[in-house]
């Protein structure tokens, strides 16, 4: 029997619902795939195991909610008891042994029928900067209450990164009140994200804000009381936050089996199985192929947890073989601004503007033989709305209607 056939028959039916399953990681992904086998029926045992020691929790608020103070955490509303899920805090995953089916964890192995990875990604590290005083990151609720007291002092701040994280960090210290300076290798914000065109009005946002953007500039070290750039300016800094991307939370999975792509996120087929028998992966940790855009995607975003975990408990049950192809969507709340991004964009042929984007509201679309393939909307929450209908139908699109700002997206459709 094939490994892929053994996988299938593992997952479905009969005395398959008594089976254990293991979810490794405690976020939003984690979380919800233990919910969604319970939601669909699932009647075995099911173990979330969590890293960190805090009741599970969600991320987004971390960085404004939890650091001005206007929120003490940000608790998922689950209750694991009486839908009887295992929790397992302050427990580390150490490696996998996918041929015993055991899961090995600083408190010893743990065996399962099937693993669920959804260990998420963690924030990369400016080099040289470990351990330094004074050098945040910004992903889990003890960074959030680390920098907390750093916003209330009003301190002088210098965040390296003009990413959505590192926007929406130096939102937050804008509005406690500190002097914030952001620090950018590249020549404009979402320089990784967005094109030239589209992050370039982005820019003013800082000006308006009063934040300091620097971009071209890069960060030589960090020295008691300020950051030291490439090109010998030193900025004033009782704290620097680094906001410079992530990576996929793998590499406790070496020496598995386990395959992992390019950027170490475990490689996921559409029904995010893994290589492994009896082994799922779900979240910000993992790849999978989209038929919709015909690339394989790697989504490090809020949705992409919510929604990935249904497929995987459907894929456990076995009742039909669930596949995921999901429309990518994200939102940011940046500068008095409330921005969001449906589909992906790399493989469009044309791209379209709505309204002007010096002002507070506009959106960009961008298609493909004229059919939406993704879209940006600032302060357009409609157009966000009917703009992912849109993409899930692939309904041919008239530009000429597309890009007038007045009439609704939804619109722009016509049967030619």
């Amino acid at each position: 029997m094939s490994e892929q056939t053994a996988q299938e028959g593992t997952s479905r039916g009969g005395a398959g619902q008594e089976r254990r399953v293991v979810v490794v990681g405690a976020g939003m992904a984690g979380v919800q795939t233990a919910v969604a086998l319970r939601e669909q029926g699932f009647t075995g045992t099911v173990t979330l195991i969590g890293a960190e020691p805090h009741q599970p929790y969600d991320r987004p608020p971390l960085s404004k909610a939890v650091l001005l103070g206007t929120s003490e955490g940000s608790a998922f509303d689950v209750d694991f008891d009486s839908l009887d899920i295992e929790l397992r805090l302050g427990c580390e995953a150490l490696g996998v042994r996918p041929a015993d089916h055991e899961l090995d964890t600083e408190s010893g192995p743990v065996p399962y029928d099937v693993l669920v990875l959804a260990t998420g990604a963690e924030p990369v590290r400016l080099p040289g900067t470990e351990g330094v005083p004074g050098v945040h990151l910004l992903r889990t609720l003890d960074d959030a209450e680390r920098l907390r007291p750093v916003l209330a002092r009003q301190h002088d701040i210098v965040v390296v990164g003009a990413g959505w994280i590192g926007a929406e960090f130096a939102t937050a210290a804008r509005e406690a009140g500190c002097a914030v300076t952001v620090v950018e290798a590249a020549d404009r914000p979402l320089a990784g994200a967005l094109p030239a065109e589209v992050a370039a009005p982005m820019t003013a946002w800082y000006a308006d804000s009063g934040t300091d953007l620097r971009t071209h500039a890069r960060v030589e070290r960090v020295e008691p009381g300020g950051v030291v750039l490439d090109d010998g300016s030193r900025l004033p800094a009782d704290a620097v936050v680094v906001g410079i991307g992530a990576r996929p939370a793998t590499g406790w999975l070496a020496g598995s089996g386990i395959e992992l792509g390019a950027h170490g996120e475990v490689v996921a087929d559409d029904h995010l199985r893994t290589s492994a028998g009896d082994v799922y992966a779900v979240g910000d940790c993992a790849s999978f192929p989209s038929a919709r855009y015909g690339t394989r995607l790697l989504v490090h975003h809020w949705d992409n947890a919510l929604q990935g975990p249904r497929t995987v408990a459907a894929n456990i049950l076995g009742e039909h073989a669930a596949v995921y192809d999901p429309v990518p969507y994200f939102w940011s709340e940046q500068f008095g601004r409330f921005v969001q991004y449906a589909g992906h964009h790399a493989a469009a042929d044309r791209m379209i503007w709505r309204g002007d984007p010096t002002g507070p509201a506009w959106s960009v679309c961008w298609l493909r033989d004229n059919r939406l393939v993704a879209l940006l909307a600032v302060g357009r929450p409609r157009d966000l709305a009917q703009g992912r209908r849109l993409i899930e139908s692939a309904h041919p699109l008239n530009p000429q209607s597309l890009s007038n700002p007045t009439l609704p997206l939804k619109s722009a459709v016509t049967t030619t």
